[in-house]
């Protein structure tokens, strides 16, 4: 089964984007420095996760044309009215069954508590399935306190796909709206993984810090053998 998780969405929005967030917040301006692979490149997927669907960073406008094309997208309950009618809203902790993986949405916090409330419901997930090593995707999550009760709710977690970048977007308020490198290594830590996958760090003007910084902080803390360095175009097995 093929799955896409969204940290962003295929090839589309222009250089530099304007959304609103739904909460009834100006828009804010997000500038966009490369575009991902193209949904030919992509082909198509089974299943499309996606942690929040209101942040144009996260779903651009091809990328929400994309999953409306998937037969099931997993995503928030206020977002899944928006992307069609295969679309399933899960709070956290409630799970479904797709081809028999069972796909449980885990919180996640966009920034700060203070920031996080205003940036609108996301979440991440955790697939497990027999026979196959159980996968967490973070979303656009900034604590460490969630990957930590994460952790404890699936201690049999062995890979990790976590959104990085330390985002950060100065209307938003004096904080990171993802994790940064140095709490990704911590993340590493708690969860106890045999492999961290790195998504969310390049391609966007916001984001404070790159794939370089990643292998920095995993080196100093030891982990760098738990660390997959993929860089746009790189493929890997875990």
């Amino acid at each position: 089964m093929n799955v896409a998780s969204t940290a962003r969405g295929p090839r589309g929005t222009t250089p530099t984007s304007r959304s609103g967030d739904g909460t009834g917040r100006p828009p804010v301006a997000r500038r966009e420095l490369t575009g991902p692979h193209t949904p030919e490149d992509l082909g198509q997927v089974d299943v499309v996760l996606v942690s929040h669907e209101h942040h144009i960073d996260n779903l651009d406008i091809s990328g929400r044309e994309y999953a409306r094309r998937a037969p099931r997208v997993l995503t928030t309950v206020a977002g899944a009215p928006k992307l069609g009618p295969g679309a399933i809203g899960l709070r956290p902790f409630e799970h479904t069954e797709v081809g028999g993986i069972r796909v449980t949405a885990v919180p996640a916090l966009h920034g700060t508590p203070e920031i996080g409330v205003v940036n609108g419901p996301v979440i991440g997930f955790v697939l497990e399935a027999s026979g196959w090593p159980t996968f967490y995707v973070s979303g656009d999550n900034a604590s460490v306190d969630v990957v930590a009760l994460v952790a404890e709710r699936f201690p049999a977690t062995e890979i990790a796909i976590l959104n990085l970048g330390a985002a950060y977007i100065a209307v938003r308020g004096d904080g990171f709206l993802t994790l940064t490198e140095e709490l990704a290594a911590r993340a590493a830590a708690l969860l106890g993984v045999r492999a961290v996958v790195p998504v969310h760090q390049d391609g966007w003007g916001h984001y404070t810090e790159g794939a370089d910084d990643v292998v920095r902080a995993f080196a100093e803390a030891g982990l760098t053998d738990v660390l997959v360095d993929l860089r746009p175009g790189d493929s890997a097995t875990v």
